[in-house]
């Protein structure tokens, strides 16, 4: 497929899921790209003939170029697994490397709040100092660095979007899908406590609306940008919400961080979570100030219409599985 504006590198997860839905309801042709072509024709096949498929290891250069090839702007959400936050920076740096050669103009990079560590402010603005004590912080923040720094403005421009946690119909790494699974499946909810310190979601569709938004604005690259949530939530409130949504009353299991080093002699993914639990005690709440001025038409779905439509498209999900 000729002249591709985009390329999602990560495609396979939520966001970039989303990315491809909010593209595709523009009629604008994309690529798609991840390790398993079987896995990009299962998840994206509702685009055709809209999407391009592209099977591609992206820790290696010369897979990231191909994958990059007449692209203008690639939009990178690659994720990895918990235990493996080292691969972050890797291979941010193979696909910088690959890409500004390939001719890209627009490189937007999903990033996330661990680069700021512990928030030293009650409301985190892009000024606030990066400095995490978290080895996935430190991966996360020199991942940035990366981005950041391979900024040209006589050739690849960049720019980075920190957001909260998300929800949605393809989140199944929020740390609140088992609320959902939970609420749906008529069972108890396992949840990081304290529950009763304020959070934010931010609503994936909207996040991929934001990141096409970004892309599209000259001013918006050679810097990073925060995206706040709906408003402020905590996770016992958010429980209520979605329990209430189909008529149950809210059951939860609360782990603190003592409960979580227990159980992480058991489970990697819990063990990994302890040095993050400052994010439930300390939350990182974020403010967008300069991101609303830059995007006025910003959206975010208020949690009620969001944690509905989530409900929504995971009952549709669930019933071809079923039958």
């Amino acid at each position: 497929m000729a002249n591709i504006k985009y390329a999602l590198f990560g495609a396979t997860g939520s966001v970039g899921k989303a990315l491809a839905a909010k593209l595709a309801e523009r009629g604008q042709s994309f690529r798609v790209v991840g390790r398993s072509e079987e896995r990009l024709r299962r998840d994206f096949r509702a685009y055709e003939p809209l999407v391009e498929y592209c099977a591609a290891d992206l820790s290696d250069r010369v897979a990231a170029a191909r994958a990059a090839a007449g692209v203008d702007t690639i939009f990178y959400t690659v994720g990895v697994p918990y235990p493996q936050f080292e691969q972050h920076p890797k291979l941010t740096r193979v696909a910088l490397e690959a890409t500004a050669p390939a001719g890209v103009r627009h490189f937007v990079h999903l990033s996330t709040v661990y680069p700021y560590g512990v928030p030293q402010q009650e409301f985190v603005s892009e000024s606030h100092p990066r400095n995490p004590q978290a080895f996935k912080g430190r991966m996360r923040k020199e991942q940035e660095d990366l981005v950041l720094a391979a900024n040209n403005p006589k050739g690849m421009r960049t720019t980075i979007l920190r957001p909260p946690d998300f929800y949605g119909p393809d989140s199944e790494l929020s740390y609140v899908r088992a609320i959902f699974d939970a609420a749906l499946n008529g069972g108890t909810a396992n949840v990081i406590g304290p529950i009763d310190t304020p959070h934010e979601f931010n609503f994936v569709p909207d996040v991929a609306e934001t990141l096409i938004a970004l892309s599209e604005k000259a001013e918006a690259y050679g810097r990073a940008w925060n995206v706040a949530g709906a408003g402020l939530m905590t996770t016992r409130q958010f429980a209520e919400q979605v329990f209430g949504a189909v008529h149950q009353k809210p059951r939860l299991r609360v782990a603190g961080k003592v409960t979580l080093r227990v159980l992480g002699v058991f489970n990697p993914f819990l063990r990994e979570l302890v040095e993050m639990h400052y994010l439930w005690t300390t939350p990182v709440k974020l403010d967008d100030t300069g991101l609303r001025r830059l995007l006025p038409n910003l959206h975010k779905t208020p949690y009620t219409d969001g944690i509905h439509a989530t409900i929504e498209a995971m009952r549709s999900r669930a019933l071809p599985a079923a039958a």
